[in-house]
């Protein structure tokens, strides 16, 4: 007879290990870029937001509130930031006058296009001496990872 808790002990430890080794990861992607990048990084959630608006050009602060799972002030404030120091666009809709697009502007574009290249570069790089094993449950991992954040964003709060 099989051990009823067998599956839930393997969710607890893929989830401790989760939960252990993605922040270790973006730490350490971070730390490598910050080395190299010549530029200051700013604060996370302008980074949140900066990098939703590079995949979603044109959407609005409710949207990217939505999206980061943050507050529509706080985006607006994040907003507001990011617009005075020239990394952001906000466009009036044309229909209703109240509501504003968000767009890179073309030097913002340009450094998260860099950063997306270091981090590219660095994952490559570590991923040449992992075996083909270790490649193949790596690339399986991305799309139940894809989808864990799916889950993880669309649960009740």
């Amino acid at each position: 007879m099989s051990d009823s808790s067998a599956p839930e002990q393997r969710i607890d430890r893929v989830a401790a290990a989760l939960s252990a080794c993605l922040p270790a990861l973006h730490r350490v992607l971070e730390r490598r870029i910050a080395r190299e990048y010549p530029h200051p990084r700013p604060p996370e959630g302008q980074v949140a937001l900066l990098r939703f608006v590079a995949q979603r050009e044109g959407a609005t602060v409710r949207e990217a509130a939505e999206a980061l799972l943050m507050k529509p002030n706080n985006v607006s404030a994040l907003v507001s930031q990011l617009t005075e120091r020239g990394e952001l666009e906000r466009r009036q809709d044309s229909a209703d006058k109240r509501i504003a697009h968000l767009h890179l502007t073309d030097s913002s574009r340009q450094r998260i296009a860099e950063v997306c290249a270091l981090e590219e570069r660095y994952l490559r790089q570590a991923m040449l001496s992992l075996t083909d094993g270790e490649m193949d449950a790596l690339g399986s991992a991305v799309g139940a990872l894809s989808a864990l954040t799916r889950n993880l964003h669309s649960a009740p709060r």
